[in-house]
């Protein structure tokens, strides 16, 4: 758990000398971010609800207890790598998290599946993501930086698995891979913010 907590914290010391003078003092980019991390931090809260739900249901709780299975299953994890780079820009950062948040409301269709009975938080949780993504594509607007929007119809497939117990491990992975995903747009934002 040390480690983990290191090497998750160690990217962002070299946020510190990423000075981005043209945003820190905007007050609407501000106030932007801090209304999307606290939107971000719900969303975090959402996706933890579904992986202890997955832990109580499906008794899947430990990741190491898992990695030999996870190696026959095709679960990426969606890169975040530009916003932790020295040389760290917020389009970017931004175009990732965007690009993230599209990755994974496809995948949460797995956990629907999983857990029929908590569809309402997984069709929340989506909600959410696609909210965030659209306050995230209005500010980069607004701030007159380059956008992409990508098309709904070629949205990236839904995983799919060769065994139930594949699918079951298949989910948790999802959710630790976007939990980990969240932290890191979490701390850019924070970051940010803090400029």
């Amino acid at each position: 758990a040390l480690l983990l907590a290191v090497l998750l914290w160690a990217p962002w010391w070299a946020l510190h000398g990423a000075p981005l003078t043209e945003l820190s003092g905007d007050q609407d980019f501000q106030l932007f971010l801090q209304r999307n991390l606290e939107f971000t931090r719900k969303i975090r809260g959402d996706a933890a609800a579904l992986q202890r739900l997955v832990c109580d249901t499906l008794q899947l709780c430990k990741e190491d207890e898992l990695l030999l299975v996870r190696q026959d299953l095709d679960i990426a994890q969606a890169p975040l790598e530009q916003c932790h780079r020295r040389t760290f820009q917020a389009e970017t950062c931004f175009s990732q998290i965007r690009a993230g948040l599209r990755v994974y409301h496809g995948s949460l269709a797995t956990i629907r599946a999983l857990l029929p009975g908590h569809a309402g938080l997984v069709d929340t949780l989506q909600l959410d993501m696609a909210n965030l993504s659209s306050n995230i594509q209005q500010q980069m607007e607004d701030l007159g930086l380059d956008t992409v929007t990508y098309p709904t119809e070629h949205q990236d497939p839904v995983p799919t698995f060769s065994s139930q117990f594949h699918h079951q491990v298949g989910g948790f992975f999802i959710l630790a891979n976007f939990q980990r995903f969240l932290e890191t747009a979490y701390r850019a934002l924070r970051h940010l913010a803090s400029l």
